[in-house]
């Protein structure tokens, strides 16, 4: 029966001729541009994800404590709300970070003739301080310690990079939803232009007593066949695009954002396309309707 049923959607397939090819084609569009801005979404939460890790809080000290007293001011600072680590860096340690940052011209520091850096505090934010408000509440908190100087550090240009993903992800969410309207749209068209060709062999098949599922299935998996194709070859074109600009873009991306290589969508969401590209094919035949003979 399944393939009596596969057969007739394939003849009404190629009945449906030009306006089946358009639907596969919209069907494809939709879900490469919604798979694209799911790419990039993607990788932008991986470098927020990162950047937050990495989030830092610097306390600069008006003089660098003996070192008897060290210990009893990183107590005070982890006894802080919202406080994961603290770590000491000394004036010394201070100075050996900026040469390994100078590379080459480290020789430059060796003619100082004093060192000029100030010992300091970096405080690891626990995750509950790891957003705007708590990073500022936080500052204060470390600010208002009587052994600080200037208190550096936050998160609102990570806030601000999580709001360009979520803005990311709206516009191809809404994108990808006016072209996935478009195409089931299209499909219902082609679907109900083969159901009108053959308006005569559906009700001689009524009128024998099919049941009405065997009759409108053939629609169905015709419509889910268009999906299947449009997500197939959008999956196609996303590889290929990413192959071929990923290369290119990220040197790019790893000096702005930290992100050594671009990675591709994970494979559940190659399957979730592919899903919603077959469910958007079969809700266009499902709505399809012909006209019956009287």
């Amino acid at each position: 029966m399944f393939g009596f049923l596969l057969g007739e959607a394939l003849r009404d397939l190629r009945r449906a001729g030009r306006v089946a090819v358009s639907a596969v084609a919209l069907i494809t569009l939709s879900l490469a541009a919604l798979g694209g801005f799911w790419l990039l979404s993607s990788n932008l939460g991986q470098a927020v994800a990162e950047w937050r890790d990495r989030v830092r809080i610097i306390v600069y000290l008006r003089q660098e404590p003996p070192g008897a007293e060290v210990q009893a001011l990183l107590d005070r600072v982890h006894a802080l709300p919202g406080v994961a680590g603290a770590r000491f860096v000394s004036k010394a340690d201070a100075l050996r970070s900026l040469k390994r940052v100078l590379g080459k011209e480290a020789s430059v520091a060796d003619h100082l003739s004093s060192n000029p850096l100030p010992a300091s505090i970096e405080v690891t934010p626990a995750a509950e301080s790891a957003t705007p408000e708590g990073t500022r509440a936080l500052l204060r908190r470390l600010g208002a310690l009587p052994d600080a100087e200037e208190v550096a550090g936050g998160v609102d240009w990570v806030e601000r990079l999580s709001q360009w993903q979520h803005l990311l992800a709206t516009i191809g969410f809404a994108i990808g939803g006016v072209l996935a309207v478009a195409a089931v749209l299209t499909v219902t068209t082609a679907t109900t232009l083969v159901l009108h060709a053959r308006r005569q062999e559906t009700e001689i098949m009524r009128l024998v007593g099919a049941p009405e599922m065997v009759v409108r299935m053939p629609l169905l998996l015709q419509g889910m066949m268009q999906g299947l194709a449009g997500a197939i070859l959008a999956v196609i074109a996303l590889v290929v695009a990413y192959r071929v600009g990923a290369p290119e873009l990220e040197p790019l991306v790893n000096l702005t954002l930290g992100l050594p290589q671009l990675n591709f969508l994970a494979p559940i969401s190659v399957v979730t396309l592919v899903i919603a590209g077959t469910l958007l094919g079969g809700v266009g035949g499902l709505l399809a309707r012909g006209r019956r003979e009287p």
